[in-house]
């Protein structure tokens, strides 16, 4: 179909034409854009349908990756990219009068994750189809995401995210794989001759419609299956000829019921419905998911005592944990297994990604939802509990604080990470400080328990997505320097360190920056009708607004640069422009709290003629993929400033790194290798150690109103939040400064503030120096390849997954 230009011409007008019964003269770029994306998707249909056919015929172990979220972005371009036909498409579309960028810009990013989460297995998809390894995704299909992020006023506003209102010209629906999900109801025992079965009754019926997303691998002819359910009424049973009106409107709560189970990604749990609704979901995909799983594995397979063979089921964070309880459902109750040889098989098949070592996050639910909502899963989880127990006390008898600790059911809740250790065969972080953390302190008892199933997988960017396509330039730009290999073998990307003192190098490096920083000027200029300065430093934080990601530490050193220039409109600083983008979860005040504050810093500081420009500030709103591409090419200084111990990885540094961005951060996460490729010369680190964080935790000797009484400028920056300095109203950041003072300053915020603007003076110190920070930007460029989500991906499939690479004739 694309062998030529006048074929792939030919080929876009008749799909037009078919499509839409319209000429291209007449067609719309929306249109347009629709006909392109089913003229591709069909383009692949063959190489989609060869994929699992091999998989199936030569009994292919495969792997499904199951997550709340995956957040993909725009698919057009990158799918074209991997294809290999980008040049050619733009080339045959401009022929015909058509800019490809104008029908790019049609399609809305997939309303499907929210942060890191999502973006990981979003890239982990990637890498396995461009590593020929049958790999899946299995999700949900949310009709409007998470929300779409609104600044009035300055305050967030949540609008519902109509990114389907168009149709999605990627997915295919396939109705004829639907199942039923079950909840609520009762379950009696029935004994046939000693061997006991359960029988579900009583319950509300889901039907699970599953939607099917290409996934293209790059310039193989690979194409996995990401798989997203929708939730949709079960009416097959109801007669409406003999429904009165009373019945009616019962048919009507029941389906709005149903349908609100794929509606939002993380619906409010603040209250009892929200949390019903959020249990819901995660039951509702991997149930799905998993009978679809064993219905494919049984039309090839004889007997399901392989199963784990064959089939590896990987959980993304505690959220898909049900996973364990409902294959031993399926097992049990479907296939007739007995519980230890169930348990084996489950144990075996499953894996497990932890995300975090906050508590909050390390998902609890009280039993008093729970087993109402799952009446046979909570008598599984019940028993895994009480083998578990049992286990425990053989190996540590009368210890019961040791035993309450760990267990699974305790203190009328079910913990959702306790059961992904002790149901799944490995349990990983995502960079080597937050795995020891997890052995050490977070999961220091099973650690002991079970040493052989804790490993590490330091976390990866897909650098298809985040250099090739959102940065072309200076991938074009590495290509003439090391040759195309880095592309399959990003690992390569070391070769660029031999051209750290070649200055004409650096000069076509330096001014790739540039031109970027004026693309994303001329954004924000759009956006938010602030001018920028291109020659600025672009200093950037752009993530999911949390209180341990310490937004507010970047805040209060603004706010003290600004008190400096007013003082002294002529101090000697480089002019820097600070950019934000971060959602906050609806739910979450202070968080809000922290965007309000930002967006009326910037309305002070950008009016003010005094500091003569020397300093601007920019929320950009509705943080997304796209947006995150258009960002990060342009940053000169990566914000990458948690806590230390808090944030398990991240994988925006290493987007920023990829793309030139010099590091300012703690020793967290994945910030500690990224030092280790770097060095201290080519990044600036500042404030606590994890150690030195969790022994602050463990002697309880911090005292944050010390450092408030020490530090004049922290306390002129503080005593602002109380006040009206902003002009928003007397308070109205109150809750900012009572979450650093009368709550002791949880994330340390005053504590790493005076080491926080030493590395901030530091930046202003090397940036002056042009050849030598486009040095440092070159050697983060070189030591990015190790960051790779290739190179996590191939560590999971030989380590855990077991998986084989797959070459698609």
């Amino acid at each position: 179909m694309f062998s030529s230009k006048e074929s792939f011409k030919r080929a876009f007008i008749d799909k037009l034409e078919s499509m839409l019964g319209k000429p291209v003269e007449e067609a719309s770029d929306i249109d347009k854009y629709k006909a392109l994306g089913a003229m591709i998707r069909e383009y692949i249909n063959k190489n989609w349908i060869a994929t699992n056919t091999r998989y199936v015929e030569n009994q292919e172990k495969q792997m499904y990756y199951f997550s709340m979220e995956f957040l993909l972005g725009k698919l057009l371009e990158s799918n074209l990219i991997n294809l290999g036909v980008r040049d050619l498409c733009e080339e045959s579309l401009c022929e015909l009068g058509i800019e490809l960028s104008r029908l790019e810009a049609q399609e809305p990013d997939a309303g499907l994750g929210n942060g890191g989460l999502g973006r990981l297995a979003a890239c982990f998809l990637d890498s396995l189809a461009s590593l020929s390894l049958p790999g899946h995704g299995c999700g949900i299909r949310y009709k409007y995401g998470l929300f779409e992020q609104k600044i009035v006023d300055g305050y967030q506003v949540e609008l519902p995210e109509y990114w389907l209102k168009e149709g999605n010209v990627w997915e295919i629906r396939r109705s004829d794989l639907a199942v039923e999900v079950r909840f609520g109801g009762e379950v009696r025992f029935e004994d046939h001759g000693g061997h006991w079965t359960f029988v579900h009754e009583k319950y509300e019926s889901v039907l699970a419609v599953p939607y099917d997303v290409p996934v293209i691998g790059y310039r193989n002819k690979t194409v996995n299956t990401l798989r997203l359910w929708s939730a949709e009424p079960n009416i097959r049973d109801f007669d409406f000829q003999t429904l009165n009106s009373r019945d009616y409107h019962k048919v009507l709560d029941y389906k709005r019921s149903v349908e609100s189970i794929s509606e939002f990604l993380y619906p409010d749990d603040s209250f009892y419905e929200g949390k019903v609704l959020r249990l819901k979901q995660q039951y509702f995909f991997v149930s799905a998911g998993l009978q679809s799983i064993v219905r494919s594995y049984k039309k090839t397979q004889q007997s399901l005592r392989n199963f784990h063979h064959k089939v590896a089921i990987h959980i993304n964070d505690t959220h898909p944990v049900l996973a364990i309880p409902e294959l031993m459902r399926i097992l049990m109750d479907e296939e007739g297994m007995g519980w230890e040889e169930a348990w084996h098989i489950t144990v075996n098949t499953i894996s497990y990604t932890n995300h975090t070592t906050l508590s909050e996050a390390l998902e609890k639910w009280s039993i008093d939802i729970f087993q109402p909502l799952f009446p046979r899963i909570y008598m599984i989880v019940h028993e895994i509990n009480e083998r578990f127990c049992h286990a425990l006390w053989e190996k540590y008898p009368g210890d019961w604080k040791r035993i309450h600790q760990m267990a699974i059911v305790a203190d009328g809740q079910v913990k959702m990470a306790h059961l992904a250790v002790v149901g799944s065969h490995s349990v990983n972080g995502v960079a080597k400080i937050h795995t020891d953390i997890l052995k050490q302190r977070e999961m220091k008892h099973f650690y002991e328990v079970y040493p052989y199933k804790f490993n590490n997988k330091t976390n990866g960017i897909t650098h298809r997505r985040w250099l090739i396509k959102a940065n072309p330039a200076l991938a074009g730009l590495i290509t003439e320097a090391i040759g195309d290999k880095w592309v399959t073998d990003p690992s390569r990307l070391i070769e660029l360190r031999g051209f750290a003192d070649d200055a004409a190098f650096k000069q076509q490096l330096y001014a790739i920056k540039q031109q970027n920083k004026a693309r994303l000027a001329d954004l924000v200029r759009e956006k938010t009708g602030t001018e920028i300065d291109p020659q600025s430093i672009f200093d950037v934080q752009v993530k999911r607004l949390h209180a341990y990601k310490r937004q507010i530490l970047n805040v209060i050193h603004i706010m003290d640069l600004y008190d400096r220039l007013r003082a002294n409109p002529d101090l000697a600083v480089m002019p820097r422009t600070f950019i934000f983008g971060a959602k906050a979860a609806p739910g979450y005040q202070l968080a809000k709290s922290v965007i309000k504050l930002i967006n009326t810093l910037a309305d002070v500081i950008n009016r003010d003629p005094v500091i003569q420009n020397k300093l601007k500030v920019v929320f950009l709103e509705n943080y997304r993929v796209s947006l995150a591409e258009k960002i990060i090419p342009a940053a000169d200084v990566s914000e990458q400033i948690s806590t230390a111990s808090k944030e398990a990885s991240g994988t925006g540094n290493m987007k920023f790194m990829m793309n030139g961005a010099v590091t300012i951060g703690t020793l967290d996460g994945a910030n500690v290798e990224m030092h280790e490729e770097v060095g201290d010369d080519n990044m600036f680190l500042f404030g606590l150690t994890a150690d030195e964080v969790i022994a602050y935790y463990t002697n309880g000797k911090y005292r944050a109103k010390d450092i408030y009484h020490g530090d004049i400028r922290i306390r002129g920056a503080l005593q602002k939040f109380t006040g009206d300095f902003f002009g928003a109203g007397y308070g109205l950041f109150n809750d900012i400064y009572y979450s650093l003072l009368s709550t002791n300053d949880e994330f340390f915020v005053l504590k790493d503030f005076a080491s926080y603007v030493q590395a901030q003076q530091r930046i202003d110190a090397a940036f002056r120096d042009r050849e030598c920070w486009s040095k440092m930007s070159l050697i983060n460029i070189a030591q990015s390849g190790v960051f790779s989500s290739d190179r996590t991906i191939v560590e999971y499939a030989d380590d855990i997954w077991e998986l084989d690479p797959v070459k698609i004739e």
